[in-house]
């Protein structure tokens, strides 16, 4: 029997970085929720329930931080050229981050769920997206491939799609981006499977820091069938690769 201490320095052992860090968001919370918020920021459901006045109040004050920015960047936020941009700024990140209000039952799906004998792939590829990421606030974009096998219900086409610009319109990361996405619609479907995959280029990557001009970052999502056969994941990935010649 180990005593209190050992076992803390077998705990300690033990332990890693990753160990310490918060639940990610799709396993802490369900992919939708009672008000149908998927994956709901902080303060989504105040900028969701704000009326015009409190929008107002709320560019007043993102202006008037990215004004500080300008300022200690050493630029003169009263000069021609800036004196408009901290508005513009707010209200082209309050447009960037709009899928955190978006209401996924209605504004997404909107009763497009419907009944159909199919039980084939069903792909959608090249869907364009944008999103921010996360860690630096500047742009990813790049395309999405939605394929799943219907169990009795199909989405209507225009809603993967949507479904991608929801979560892209985001602070994200490409890994949770391609995540949300599968899991958000094994969920609304329940189909025999789901496969997503993104292929994508980093401003942050390309832009700064190695800037490696030309990379690009694919991630993948593969639930049932997708994942436990092979030969079905190979189909996906054959037809995503397929192009017209």
């Amino acid at each position: 029997m180990m005593n209190e201490k050992e076992n803390g320095r077998a705990i300690e052992r033990n332990s890693t970085p990753l160990n310490t860090k918060p639940v990610l968001p799709y396993t802490l919370h369900d992919p939708v929720d009672s008000d149908g918020l998927s994956w709901p920021s902080i303060g989504s459901r105040e900028r969701v329930e704000e009326n015009a006045e409190e929008q107002e109040k709320r560019i007043e004050r993102i202006a008037g931080a990215v004004s500080t920015i300008l300022t200690e960047l050493g630029e003169n936020v009263n000069r021609e050229g800036l004196k408009l941009t901290p508005e513009r700024f707010a209200k082209a990140m309050l447009y960037f981050t709009k899928g955190y209000q978006d209401n996924i039952v209605t504004d997404v799906i909107n009763e497009a769920v419907f009944e159909e004998d199919h039980d084939e792939m069903v792909i959608v590829r090249d869907i364009e997206f944008y999103s921010l990421c996360e860690h630096h606030l500047v742009p990813f974009y790049g395309k999405v491939h939605i394929g799943y096998i219907p169990r009795k219900k199909v989405l209507g086409l225009s809603k993967l799609a949507r479904l991608a610009e929801m979560y892209g319109r985001r602070l994200q990361v490409q890994e949770r981006l391609t995540k949300q996405i599968a899991i958000a619609l094994q969920e609304m479907l329940k189909p025999y499977g789901v496969a997503v995959i993104i292929e994508a280029t980093h401003m942050c990557m390309v832009s700064r820091g190695i800037q490696k001009v030309g990379s690009s970052t694919v991630t993948s999502c593969m639930l049932g069938c997708f994942r436990e056969r092979l030969e079905t994941r190979q189909e996906f990935l054959n037809l995503v690769r397929t192009r017209n010649v």
